[in-house]
């Protein structure tokens, strides 16, 4: 496979083989406790047998360089970079993670943000962050929004909408007035 990883076929489990053999021909020999990977009759990998299907055995040595950068990521992991920023990156991030269902979306957000940081500064994007977090949306979308109509500069509190410019006028249309 193009993944680092071969698939013992009877057990449908994926393990894990030196990056340098990512799509060569290996042989596999396995018994009920181990696997073991050949290469060219020399062995390159061996596992305890998992037999859950459709599950990943891997060794962290096997991955390639940015491989194992993405297998650090976790949600302690971006808490901890976006708190090396700021706290306010940092709760950013914890909820931006918290708001998503799928961990590996909430990462990939998380990692853009820290790539905008990295381009616009720690002071634009804790500005960002917290204007984000001050409209209640924790998504990059909104983050890359803020910095390029720089709303990060302006107080939330200072910002002053104008209903007739937000609001068309219409019959039909009754106002935040009609409720109170």
């Amino acid at each position: 496979m193009k993944n680092t990883h071969i698939c013992l076929g009877e057990d449908k489990h994926y393990y894990s083989v030196p990056h340098q053999y990512m799509g060569k021909k290996v042989k596999v020999l396995f018994n009920d406790d181990q696997v073991e990977i050949f290469y060219k009759y020399h062995p390159i990998a061996k596992h305890k047998r998992d037999k859950r299907k459709h599950k990943y055995t891997t060794l962290r040595d096997h991955l390639a360089g940015n491989q194992k950068y993405v297998s650090d990521w976790s949600y302690e992991f971006f808490v901890s970079e976006g708190n090396k920023i700021s706290k306010e990156v940092g709760k950013f991030l914890s909820s931006l993670m918290e708001s998503i269902p799928h961990p590996e979306q909430g990462y990939r957000s998380c990692s853009g943000i820290l790539h905008l940081a990295r381009k616009v500064g720690s002071q634009r994007i804790t500005g960002a962050c917290k204007r984000a977090s001050e409209y209640g949306v924790y998504t990059y979308p909104m983050i890359e929004q803020i910095l390029s109509k720089n709303l990060d500069a302006i107080s939330f509190s200072d910002e002053q909408l104008d209903e007739s410019s937000q609001m068309p006028k219409h019959h039909n249309i009754r106002g935040n007035r009609y409720f109170s």
